[in-house]
């Protein structure tokens, strides 16, 4: 049996109770379209076969299926994945399904999959399972590595820092960005900065996930920027 995180967890309550909140937050991130050009250098999704574990509300789902030849998005909270399937159908593809599931027991074949994408997901076996983060990370790694087909790829994308202009991770993530590069997953870091309107924007649109301090870190005197640095892992099974 898979156990879920604890219902009080902020990050918990905010997937389960502010699920459209977030969508809006995250339509302001990464203005100049850095995650898609990184991942196209990396592995292009055009006509493969993607698991998008930790879906969330759709960003990458929505940014790939129009070009996959299949997207299953998969994420523990049902409210996220409400808003997934809404705008993949108002996008207008078919190619996709979506389904609750945790990334250690992913309810797919063996070797269904040439693209396995884990966006700012896979991070959370390690910070809710603070005494057991290897064991269930490791978990969540070789159910990615059985869903790929040989020469599958996986790509993990994970926060380097909120409100900072060169990268600056939490240091209780440290250990884990570790692991991934000694088990065989090359990095790199790029930028995702969220562009607002207004400064009161940024703050109405950020406190709720990031906490209030949050919007004083933006930047500019036009549009307003909240700097934002984020890493991605790469692996070839």
């Amino acid at each position: 049996m898979v156990i879920g995180p604890d219902p009080t967890d902020h990050y918990a309550r905010v997937y389960s109770e502010r699920a459209d909140d977030y969508e809006v937050m995250t339509s302001r991130e990464d203005y100049e379209g850095n995650v898609v050009g990184t991942l196209d250098r990396i592995r292009k999704a055009d006509g493969l076969d993607v698991v998008d574990l930790g879906a969330g509300t759709g960003r990458l789902a929505c940014l790939l299926a129009s070009r996959a030849r299949s997207v299953t998005a998969f994420d523990l909270a049902a409210p996220m994945l409400r808003v997934a399937r809404d705008r993949l159908k108002a996008d207008g593809v078919h190619n996709w399904c979506a389904a609750v599931s945790d990334h250690r027991a992913i309810p797919l074949p063996d070797a269904s999959a040439d693209l396995v994408v884990s966006g700012w997901s896979l991070v959370y076996t390690v910070v809710w399972y603070q005494e057991t983060w290897q064991n269930e990370l490791n978990r969540a790694l070789w159910e990615i590595e059985r869903v790929l087909r040989p020469g599958g790829t996986a790509v993990i994308f994970e926060t380097m820092g909120t409100g900072h202009e060169v990268p600056t991770p939490p240091a209780d993530l440290l250990p884990y960005f570790a692991y991934l590069e000694d088990v065989g997953f090359a990095s790199e870091w790029f930028r995702t900065d969220f562009r607002f309107t207004t400064q009161d924007e940024a703050r109405s649109l950020t406190s709720f996930f990031f906490g209030e301090e949050m919007a004083s870190r933006t930047i500019g005197t036009g549009p307003v920027i909240l700097p934002e640095c984020t890493g991605v892992w790469w692996r070839t099974f």
